[in-house]
């Protein structure tokens, strides 16, 4: 009786599907539409403005969420295409479009392997999306083949030293280890990775910090409460820790300190990177 032997690549396949399986569930899980609305939502529209996104351009959004770059892109008189690996943020995304009086059309899609044609598009995007694809460089390469020779390359991600970037630092300790090969998402929020991962292939590229104001908590526990039942990364580090209630009391503690430092008056200030380029033609 002979023993079949999965293959190396195979084994890779399969781990990589079960990673991106793991992601989608992770983003489906509370409901990410309210941070978009309620707290980052505008920052959509900062990026389609630096993107000089024009009537008739076919535009992009790769890991849209629900949709906030897509839907101003739209509205801009785009041809959109917002791309997803969580098909379960479009229906809010839809709803969030109609009130705008926005036509985008919504597609799943693995940032890491889009189902799209080389050159296939005038402006390719992404707002806090690709940020969070495990590799990378892949997800870059990506990035840039779907964009025309001369067409318009923007992303929008929050920084290291920011207070999203510090919060993934902040529960780094208490979440699973990553699998082997898996990136931080905050090196996208670093002007010199992002220029790295793009390298040649791109021209006429531009970054700049600035700060999204947050008025949305009016204390620290306002914030954590907010996350805990909304942000997907956050549920999923309590989720594993859930069984310890001694790490979870700690994990709280770090988050609410976190918090405070940034909380000035009911007002936070979270640091972001936005990244202009163009495709080399």
């Amino acid at each position: 009786m002979s023993t079949q032997i999965a293959t190396p690549e195979l084994t890779a396949w399969e781990a990589d599907r079960a990673l991106k399986g793991r992601h989608r569930a992770m983003w489906a899980s509370g409901d990410y539409h309210a941070v978009a609305a309620e707290v980052v939502g505008e920052l959509g529209a900062v990026l389609v403005e630096a993107c000089g996104v024009r009537s008739g351009d076919r535009v992009l959004d790769v890991a849209a969420g629900s949709g906030s770059a897509a839907i101003r892109a739209a509205v801009a008189g785009a041809r959109v295409v917002a791309s997803d690996l969580t098909p379960e943020l479009f229906e809010p995304g839809r709803a969030w479009a109609a009130r705008y009086g926005a036509h985008v059309a919504w597609e799943q899609a693995d940032a890491e392997d889009l189902p799209y044609a080389d050159g296939e598009f005038d402006t390719v995007l992404s707002c806090l999306g690709v940020m969070f694809a495990p590799h990378h460089q892949v997800a870059a390469d990506e990035f840039v083949r779907v964009c025309r020779p001369g067409g318009t390359l923007g992303l929008l991600n929050w920084t290291p030293e920011g207070f999203i970037g510090q919060m993934f630092a902040t529960m780094k300790p208490y979440a699973p280890p990553p699998p082997p090969g898996a990136q931080p998402p905050p090196l996208w929020g670093r002007e010199d990775h992002v220029r790295g991962l793009l390298g040649d292939r791109v021209t006429d590229f531009a970054a700049g910090r600035q700060a999204l104001i947050v008025d949305r908590f009016a204390d620290p526990k306002a914030f954590l409460d907010f996350f805990k039942a909304n942000y997907g990364p956050t549920i999923a580090v309590y989720r594993a820790i859930a069984g310890d209630s001694g790490r979870v009391a700690a994990l709280d503690h770090d988050l609410i300190e976190l918090a405070r430092r940034f909380l000035r008056d009911g007002i936070m200030e979270w640091e972001y990177l936005v990244v202009t380029a163009r495709c080399r033609g």
